[in-house]
């Protein structure tokens, strides 16, 4: 998809390691995996809320439509 293979990956390590250190490494992997399962979190979370309130719309148009 964006061209990266192992050479580029490699590259990318070593500048991250020249950067922030073999000690520091750890904790930004760490963050990093955190900040993306909070947002798949809250991406399901949306979708759910979003389908629960069409659902909703779905039941309300139906009564309407029973009363009127």
């Amino acid at each position: 998809m964006f061209g990266i293979g192992m050479p580029e990956l490699i590259v990318i390590l070593v500048i991250l390691l020249i950067v922030f250190g073999a000690s520091r490494l750890p904790e930004i992997g760490a963050g990093l995996g955190k900040g993306i399962k909070n947002f798949k979190k809250s991406v399901t979370e949306t979708e759910k809320g979003l389908s629960a309130s069409a659902d909703d719309s779905k039941d309300q148009a139906e009564e309407k439509e029973k009363t009127s």
